[in-house]
């Protein structure tokens, strides 16, 4: 057993294939993969090879092939990138030692989410499916049927009850969403979004009751909203008959984003520090959304987020990923 310790092979290149159909570029690999994979005896060459480096003269061996087939069943497996091969010293000279070099392959044939004429894929996140939450009263939740549990106690954001809720109000805190991450990393990403129907938290309702609510993205701040207030002068459009006139009925619809260089805020750059890059979309199996009134905040008046059965709005929280 003395040539094992030298039965290492140094993986360059792509550990995790992924492929698009409708990309020009891809074909050729798609067509090689696929010849590759067509034969039986190769899949059995690669499940050999996933994690136990083998030289021609022991596959050949093994599969009870002429050394001859196995070298060429290699040499197609090579083309595709799946195997990658050296020569090493063994006792006779030198011997070819051979390791597949795939973990993954993912081939995608459409997008079934994407608008063809926007470049856009859309994901709707009822406000009640947040992730975590720290929040302080004032504060609550309200389904189509008035509110879930009481007024004013942060346990009530911990009951299962929440992911009915269409109207959360607090005055300082934080919630956080987790969207599943459904970037498609074979197209360049232009820009991400979130839209939500929001304003200010005052008690009762203020028309004149300013806050500061503070919008961030994998952990990223993009930028501030200053609302103005807290809107109850007219019933909103969609707020049930169970909800009192007297409190909270509407809100504005704000969209925060950020693109190759700068955070949005309804698509004015308003801050120019931030940039898809930092965000590290890829990196994660969701897109974390942090909604907050920060404690040293200029204006601390809390915030009112809209399900889509209340405010003038028929949504939750929409996020949007937006390609080239």
């Amino acid at each position: 057993m003395a040539g094992k310790e030298k039965r290492t092979i140094q993986i360059i290149g792509e550990r995790n294939i992924r492929l698009h159909l409708s990309n020009p570029s891809h074909r050729e690999k798609i067509t090689k993969i696929g010849k590759a994979l067509s034969s039986p005896v190769r899949l059995e060459i690669l499940d050999m090879l996933k994690t136990t480096p083998r030289s021609l003269q022991e596959i050949a061996s093994i599969l009870n092939i002429p050394l001859s087939s196995a070298a060429l069943h290699i040499k197609t497996l090579e083309a595709a990138q799946l195997v990658i091969t050296e020569s090493q010293p063994g006792f006779h000279g030198s011997m070819r030692v051979c390791l597949c070099s795939m973990q993954s392959f993912h081939l995608e044939t459409f997008d079934a989410d994407i608008d063809s004429a926007s470049k856009t894929i859309s994901l709707d996140m009822p406000i009640g499916n947040y992730w975590d939450c720290g929040i302080h009263p004032t504060c609550g939740l309200a389904d189509e049927n008035g509110p879930i549990d009481a007024y004013d106690t942060i346990q009530s954001f911990y009951t299962p009850a929440r992911v009915r809720a269409q109207l959360i109000w607090f005055t300082k805190g934080y919630l956080e969403y987790r969207f599943p991450n459904i970037h498609n990393p074979l197209l360049p990403l232009g820009e991400i979004s979130f839209s939500m129907e929001i304003c200010s938290e005052a008690p009762g309702f203020l028309e004149n009751w300013p806050s500061d609510i503070t919008v961030s993205i994998n952990q990223v701040e993009v930028c501030t909203f200053h609302s103005p207030g807290d809107f109850g002068s007219r019933r909103g459009k969609l707020t049930p008959s169970a909800w009192p006139n007297s409190n909270t009925q509407y809100g504005f619809l704000k969209t925060f984003s950020v693109r190759e260089k700068g955070g949005y805020l309804d698509g004015a750059l308003a801050n120019p520090a931030v940039d898809l890059k930092d965000l590290n979309i890829e990196t994660l199996p969701y897109i974390s959304l942090k909604i907050q009134v920060k404690e040293d905040a200029e204006h601390v008046g809390g915030i009112n987020l809209f399900g889509e059965k209340y405010g003038d709005y028929p949504q939750g929280i929409v996020m949007n990923l937006t390609y080239l």
